[in-house]
């Protein structure tokens, strides 16, 4: 079982920075796909960024290329996203999403966190 839990979201002002961490328990989350997705007030839920399970590749939407990064730590058991350069529209609960699928479209990702709370004040 993969129980993914992330942290680190928070209050920031408009150009701060702030890191996401996606933390799971158990060893299958090492070799996974893990993706990052945010949702706002009134919005679909949209993909953000994503990583292979080795690391060696990485996903990320236009919205954030060039601002957000996505790493992982499989000694660790954890992913992260750091995240520059916040905008107000950045603002948004995010989640992590972890499945065994080389590629996962946004719907098959099987085992998701319980989402943190980003919000960037201009």
């Amino acid at each position: 079982q993969v129980q993914p839990v992330e942290s680190g979201g928070g209050l920031v002002q408009a150009g701060g920075s702030l890191r996401l961490s996606c933390a799971a328990s158990g060893r299958a989350f090492r070799s996974f796909t893990v993706g990052w997705f945010r949702q706002a007030p009134g919005k679909e839920r949209e993909f953000v960024s994503a990583i292979s399970w080795s690391g060696g590749r990485t996903y990320y939407a236009d919205s954030v290329k060039g601002r957000f990064t996505i790493s992982r730590d499989n000694a660790k058991n954890t992913v992260y996203l750091q995240m520059n350069t916040l905008k107000p529209e950045d603002t948004a609960v995010y989640y992590c999403a972890a499945d065994a699928k080389l590629v996962p479209t946004a719907d098959e990702y099987f085992y998701w966190g319980q989402g943190t709370q980003v919000t960037v004040s201009s």
